[in-house]
């Protein structure tokens, strides 16, 4: 078995031989640009969670609009999977982050299935694996196939602004009384929802979705809802690559609305997910936890110019 100091390295790693190593550049999610933003809580969260920037008052943010390629170069309409990663500027002068993606969950159960995985994808051209491939893997990890399927369906988005992006993760909310409630982020666009087929997008520039979203935002603000989905008894909270019932209910806890893209984007930013403030705390999801490590090896590289 491997020592769990071992696995972020060996994860890093795995990603680097798959993708190749793009010196100063995050080993995953290299490709993305930076908007100022204002997170308007309504609320309606102070009966779930204390969490500052969830209550009544706005809060700055930073927000980062990404290819999930570990490789820079990568062609937009080549990696459908797209992220969306907000740091959420804390009254203290702290800071929490939400990392959330076009996918509701995750390919991995568990970091050694992670790692495992990953080796996949070194035989794979340029990085990119023929996404019937992506099947095989099922056989040893049967977990991953809902996960798999719908990357392999999933088409490109006609914008950042006009996708539905999930956390993935469980985390849990405790309010004033310590009462916890389980929770998924998931974050809806006032714009609606819009994908090209699934050959359309090659058509347009390799940068189409960064280039679009700076003339949309010089027009007007691009504004998200953020919803939580509430957990129930039985609802897995350590399994990203399970999703809960469709039927659970929904709440409406705020507005994120960007207002201009960086043009002096600050290039060592960590989205941590597991930096979360008093009244919300981490599940019991290892892939979670482990993401925390391997976060700290990709940084300390990227930091270096490694």
């Amino acid at each position: 078995m491997e020592k769990a100091n071992e696995l972020p390295v060996k994860a890093v790693d795995a990603i680097e031989e798959a993708a190749g190593t793009f010196p100063g550049y995050r080993r995953a999610h290299a490709k993305g640009d930076y908007y100022e933003a204002v997170f308007t809580p309504n609320g309606k969260a102070s009966a779930f969670t204390t969490a500052p920037h969830l209550l009544h008052t706005p809060v700055p943010a930073i927000v980062r609009f990404s290819n999930s390629s570990p490789n820079p170069t990568h062609a937009d309409a080549l990696t459908p999977p797209k992220g969306m990663a907000v740091q959420f500027q804390l009254p203290d002068g702290s800071v929490t982050n939400l990392i959330a993606v076009t996918i509701p969950i995750f390919f991995a159960k568990t970091p050694e299935a992670f790692v495992e995985i990953m080796k996949f994808f070194k035989s794979a051209e340029d990085g990119i694996p023929n996404l019937k491939e992506l099947m095989k893997i099922a056989v040893n990890y049967p977990e991953s196939k809902v996960s798999f399927k719908m990357i392999k369906e999933m088409r490109s988005p006609l914008s950042f602004a006009m996708a539905r992006y999930f956390s993935i993760h469980v985390f849990n909310f405790i309010n004033k009384d310590g009462r916890k409630q389980p929770i998924k982020y998931q974050w809806e666009p006032d714009a609606g929802l819009g994908m090209y087929g699934k050959l359309e997008a090659a058509d347009y520039s390799a940068d189409y979705l960064n280039e679009e979203l700076t003339e949309r935002v010089e027009r007007e603000p691009v504004v998200f809802t953020l919803m939580i989905q509430l957990g129930e008894e039985g609802d897995p909270t350590d399994d990203p690559t399970a999703a809960w019932p469709a039927e659970r209910q929904t709440i409406e806890i705020g507005h994120l609305t960007i207002s201009k893209k960086l043009v002096d984007p600050p290039d060592m930013v960590l989205f941590d997910p597991t930096i979360v403030p008093e009244g919300i705390e981490c599940s019991d999801d290892p892939i979670l936890h482990f993401r925390h490590d391997a976060y700290a090896v990709s940084y300390n590289r990227r930091i270096h110019g490694k």
